[in-house]
């Protein structure tokens, strides 16, 4: 696993924590970096696409950007009482990612109070629904210019900065 990847993870908790806890949101986010420690992290909401099309988007800039891992992240409500943050980290050179999930708790006005340490475990990348953003596409020119587009449109939302080694 690429120390990027195990870096990124723990990153991740820690914006998840200060989004919840401090500013009361949980976006959708994605977030990628590539060999020379470049990060763009986005909210996956903005694209407004469907489920297929957006992950062909996601694709795409993991590869354009020649990442070598990604992560994505959501919030998951079982019932109104449990709710979870979870998030997946995806390492291009290895078969495991690293899956982690905290259990968030809202007071009766529905604000985030608490949530749990992130707890981590490896799964097969190949269970995670977006753990195949690495395989190759098969994309008309037509998208990929639609794509580039819309990629140059959201630059000024994104996150961009280099994570140190």
């Amino acid at each position: 696993m690429h120390l990027f990847s195990e870096n990124l993870a723990v990153e991740i908790a820690s914006y998840y924590r200060n989004l919840a806890l401090g500013h009361g949101v949980i976006p959708k986010v994605f977030t990628l970096v590539n060999g020379e420690g470049d990060q763009y992290l986005f909210f996956v909401d903005d694209l407004a696409m469907e489920t297929d099309e957006e992950n062909q988007f996601l694709a795409f800039i993991v590869q354009e950007h020649e990442a070598v891992c990604y992560a994505r992240g959501t919030l998951v409500i079982l019932e109104k009482s449990q709710q979870l943050i979870e998030f997946a980290v995806i390492d291009r050179d290895d078969d495991q990612a690293i899956v982690c999930s905290a259990e968030l708790t809202r007071d009766i006005d529905d604000k985030p109070i608490g949530l749990t340490d992130f707890e981590q475990i490896l799964a097969p990348r190949k269970t995670i629904f977006f753990g195949k953003l690495f395989d190759p596409l098969n994309l008309s020119e037509d998208k990929i210019e639609d794509f580039e587009s819309l990629w140059e449109e959201m630059k000024p939302k994104i996150l961009h900065r280099t994570m140190g080694i």
